[in-house]
């Protein structure tokens, strides 16, 4: 597999897109009209109006998918050069599923600042910025300075993506279960950006704060615990252990560590237990471990080979694709919200989160733009 992933990646063209022009260039004439003298007359009336842009150039469906490397994947702070498959990686997701055109760019630093100074002065360039694989807590202020200060979408999928795709499948989920938002508790392992992100997205739908455990690599986040902000939002009054947490707990989300559930542990939680075991390669329990102790216990993975694969190739192509039909400014909650909704509405028959080839899927973009239009944040 190792081989051939590399010889995937090196056969010629090396890479994994092109740049394709969408213009004739085949005669003095074409020529004429894409450079000089011809390409003056859209510059001119950029300058009068910089949203014609959007009319003039492929600005309107680009993307700019953006990493300093310093959270790839599951490997960790290995560099911006090192960050460049999976970028183009991400780029050619977007092409594929949302027909959304995309650059790569990986930029070579770490500070925080330098960095948000570097990517909103690319504004003029792109429809939209999906910052990828940057390291918590950084992300977090990051992706909030650069909302503030540019005009244009800008979504970390890190966060927002896979929180989509897990509220999505525990729509469902506590569907089957019979069981309601509100009322259910909660048990998170893990404090990065994913499910800090998916605790606030469950906020925003209905999910009660003193109901959310989260645990970090140190234990329970608590209030008398020192940790950041982001963290300190979810903390809780009194501490306990994960096995003591678990006890009558209705759902479970691992964005944590392999094999840190056992089927024991599975057994002290509510009846029809909910497990979102998200780490990858190994999740937190096998499935088939936690249903031999739990029969119907209902499962997620972040893997392709079991069934209902939390997976952000099922959120960010179409969340974009939707923003970029209305030309949003940003992307807010309303419009993560019908995502989820949208994407809850496509599981069919014996799913909670429907397959990445679902042939419906660009009915979640729908959903996107509609929000998008009826919260005040579409231009078209």
């Amino acid at each position: 597999m190792k081989q051939e992933a590399l010889d995937y990646h090196s056969k010629e063209p090396k890479g994994k897109f092109s740049v394709v022009a969408t213009k004739p260039m085949e005669t003095k004439e074409d020529l004429a009209l894409a450079y000089t003298p011809g390409v003056a007359e859209p510059c001119l009336e950029i300058e009068k109006d910089e949203s014609q842009s959007y009319e003039y150039t492929s600005r309107g469906n680009l993307v700019g998918v953006i990493s300093n490397g310093t959270a790839v994947l599951g490997l960790g702070n290995i560099g911006a050069a090192a960050s460049k498959p999976v970028m183009e990686g991400k780029g050619v997701l977007f092409k594929k599923f949302g027909n959304v055109d995309f650059f790569d760019i990986e930029i070579n630093e770490t500070d925080v600042n330098k960095f948000i100074e570097i990517v909103a002065s690319l504004e003029p360039t792109f429809g939209g910025i999906n910052l990828e694989d940057i390291k918590a807590p950084e992300c977090f202020e990051i992706e909030e300075k650069l909302i503030e200060r540019m005009n244009i979408p800008v979504f970390h999928d890190d966060q927002h993506g896979t929180a989509v795709v897990i509220a999505a499948g525990l729509i469902n989920a506590l569907k089957k279960a019979g069981k309601e938002l509100e009322n259910v508790k909660i048990v998170i392992s893990g404090a990065g950006a994913a499910a800090i992100a998916g605790a606030k997205l469950l906020l925003s739908m209905g999910a009660k704060k003193e109901q959310i455990f989260m645990f970090d690599s140190k234990g329970l986040i608590t209030v008398n615990k020192d940790v950041n902000t982001y963290k300190k939002q979810f903390a809780q009054k009194e501490d306990n252990t994960l096995i003591e947490t678990l006890q009558g707990a209705d759902v479970f989300i691992g964005l944590s560590k392999a094999g840190l559930l056992t089927g024991e542990m599975v057994k002290e939680m509510a009846n029809t237990p909910i497990i979102f075991a998200m780490a990858n390669p190994v999740p937190e329990i096998m499935p088939d471990i936690a249903k031999a102790a739990v029969s119907d216990v209902i499962m997620a993975t972040g893997r392709s080979d079991f069934p209902n694969q939390v997976n952000n190739v099922l959120c960010f192509p179409f969340m974009f694709r939707g923003a970029f039909d209305v030309r949003a400014s940003k992307i807010n909650e309303e419009m993560k919200i019908a995502a989820v909704h949208a994407l809850a509405e496509l599981a069919e028959e014996g799913e909670i989160i429907p397959s990445p080839f679902n042939p419906n899927l660009m009915k979640v973009a729908e959903a996107v733009a509609k929000a998008a239009v009826e919260s005040g944040v579409a231009q078209k």
